[in-house]
């Protein structure tokens, strides 16, 4: 089997499942957030006159309406914070960061899980060799209640990567010249697996980068097999070794893929999607001159630890060009303590970089930092569709830290690589 099949035939309490197969998958862990968590469910509960299944499983995040910048917003974190202490749900991070990288942060996540999230972003589990995947709210209704979901036994999608990734170069860019190729349908909302030398170079929040997007691609789940990596970074947020479990979590050799494609990292080059698409992913050259007005390092995939040091790789010794904004949201509270600790915080903010609260903000359209009309803005965000982040005239193109740094010090998209150490870019 794949390892999405031996996951799905683990939580379904199956020997061996085969792609096609509808199967009722044991629930290990159900997470919701503050946007579309209880505010939706309660009602629905309260209708069926049912009780959550097992609280223990249950993890809240509050991360889209904090902090509330308005009585509406103040109101439906208010109803969550009840909700959670009436329910009887001890796991409650309230305004610690966002849902996606706090949930493996304090230690929730295991190798062998089968999770469901209450958010298209869900899929970011999968790095840690967890089946995990997005559902509305009337799904996570019925999760609540009968601890179950059922299942259609996904294809797997092979994406293999050789080679090493260049100065300059991130697990974004890698994700963003698989949307160039496949387009935001090519997972076919089927499972994919990603692979190969560059995969296991990579650190465990760049992993997570690639798991996340793989909603850009249109799959199900964005699975990376567990390893070394794996079991030293689930050590290091507290998880027993003993529970870690990653043995055994691999695809067999013999086991059938319905598509492989593969890539050469060392060929790749810094990449930047224009409006209003993942997909519409070129080399950052290509965009080379184009105006911007708010640079936007934030989100799940853009305000790790990691991705503030390569922001600040690019910012030290530098400056925000005049007449662009650089926004910066961390994401999460462990995350801003990291990057003061470490000294990244001070190059950004010297940089002349605007700090603010962690929490989804304005990779959603929440709170502050959101687009007037006509304005242009680069982002180290997952999407830029059409009035995502505001204005419905406004535009949003994406790429990684380096390059959103880069694009605030010029004021116009760049070749990040520029500006980095031995330069290198063409």
């Amino acid at each position: 089997m794949t390892l999405a099949e031996k996951l799905v035939a683990r939580a379904a309490g199956r020997a061996f499942v085969r792609p096609g197969e509808v199967v009722t998958c044991k629930v290990d862990l159900a997470m919701m957030h503050d946007s579309g968590g209880p505010r939706r469910v309660a009602p629905m509960l309260e209708r069926l006159q049912a009780k959550i299944w097992d609280p223990d499983r249950v993890v809240v995040i509050s991360d889209h309406y904090v902090p509330a910048v308005d009585a509406e917003s103040a109101g439906i974190l208010d109803l969550t914070r009840k909700w959670v202490k009436a329910a009887g749900i001890s796991r409650f991070h309230d305004m610690q960061g966002i849902c996606h990288v706090v949930l493996p942060e304090r230690g929730h996540l295991r190798p062998g899980m089968f999770v469901v999230g209450g958010d298209s972003h869900s899929p970011t589990g999968g790095a840690f060799g967890a089946y995990m995947f997005g559902v509305g709210a009337t799904e996570m209704c019925g999760v609540l209640v009968t601890g179950e979901i059922w299942l259609r036994v996904p294809e797997t999608i092979l994406l293999h990567w050789s080679g090493r990734l260049g100065p300059g170069l991130a697990a974004k860019d890698m994700i963003l010249a698989m949307c160039a190729r496949l387009g935001m349908d090519g997972g076919r909302y089927q499972a994919i697996q990603y692979a190969g030398d560059t995969i296991a170079a990579l650190p465990m929040q760049e992993r997570m980068t690639l798991s996340n997007m793989a909603a850009e691609l249109g799959a199900q789940a964005g699975l990376i097999a567990p390893d070394a990596v794996t079991a030293a970074y689930l050590r290091s947020v507290g998880v027993p070794d003993d529970t870690i479990g990653g043995e055994g979590w691999q695809a067999d050799p013999a086991a059938d893929v319905a598509e492989r494609h593969d890539f050469d990292a060392a060929a790749l080059a810094p990449m930047v999607a224009a409006p209003h698409s993942p997909a519409n992913s070129a080399p950052a050259t290509e965009h080379r001159g184009t105006r911007i007005d708010q640079a936007y390092i934030g989100a799940c995939t853009g305000a790790k630890i990691n991705d503030l040091r390569m922001a600040a790789a690019v910012l030290k010794g530098r400056k925000v060009a005049g007449g662009t904004r650089l926004l910066i949201a961390p994401a999460s509270t462990r995350t801003t303590a990291e990057a003061a600790a470490d000294g990244t915080l001070a190059i950004l903010t010297e940089a002349g970089a605007i700090l603010m609260p962690s929490g989804c903000g304005a990779c959603a359209g929440y709170g502050a930092g959101v687009l007037a009309e006509g304005e242009t803005c680069i982002a180290s965000t997952a999407r830029n569709f059409r009035g995502r982040m505001g204005a419905a005239t406004s535009k949003v193109y994406l790429g990684s830290p380096y390059t959103v740094a880069a694009a605030a010090v010029a004021g116009e998209i760049r070749d990040p690589r520029d500006m980095l150490a031995g330069g290198g870019a063409a």
